[in-house]
């Protein structure tokens, strides 16, 4: 029988994405298929603890194997904001065109651009807690190019590439994004 294992995200794409990595051995479910529909909290100041909170909350609610993850963008002249508040960084609102226009406007005096996407991403199985993490170094441009991805992707270039996140496409960005590597180690560690 199927090991099922929950995903603590109503997101279709990334659970789309993570589901196709594992493969058929686990049954993958979303908050949605276990009807969750509580605003689970992430009030943590890590990435980390975020993930931790909301894969806890699952567990300790539905009492189900399951991982959750935190995803901040975190700009070195910045000291390391928005961090955990990426998505809300201009607002509740999680707009990512006010985001990119407040990033932008805080970086318009900064020479260095450095910066990182970073996942953290939270297992618990059979009562066992386990992190992985995936990080992907960068740095901030000037101005939007590209119109593929979300959140920051138009205005992020990966190391190694001329090109951004959003111009680079989904089928690049998946094989070497931050998820990407944190999700590689969580399979390899379930595929074990």
């Amino acid at each position: 029988m199927k090991k099922k294992l929950v995903f603590a995200t109503n997101n279709a794409h990334k659970l789309e994405e993570i589901a196709s990595i594992l493969g058929d051995k686990i049954e993958l479910l979303s908050l949605k298929d276990i009807h969750c529909q509580a605003d689970i909290p992430e009030t943590s100041d890590t990435l980390e603890g975020n993930a931790i909170q909301k894969a806890e909350y699952i567990h300790q609610h539905y009492g189900m194997d399951c991982f959750a993850d935190d995803t901040g963008l975190e700009v070195e002249a910045l000291n390391g904001a928005p961090g955990i508040y990426s998505a809300r960084y201009a607002g509740e609102g999680h707009d990512s065109e006010a985001n990119m226009k407040k990033l932008l406007e805080n970086m318009q005096d900064k020479e260095n651009r450095k910066a990182q996407f970073r996942t953290a991403i939270c297992l618990i199985m059979d009562g066992e807690t386990h992190l992985f993490e995936g990080i992907v170094k960068g740095e901030i441009i000037k101005e939007k190019k590209g119109g593929a991805g979300f959140g920051y992707d138009p205005i992020f270039v990966p190391e190694g590439y001329d090109l951004t996140f959003a111009e680079l496409g989904n089928d690049i960005k998946n094989t070497i994004s931050h998820r990407a590597k944190a999700v590689e180690k969580l399979c390899s560690f379930l595929n074990k």
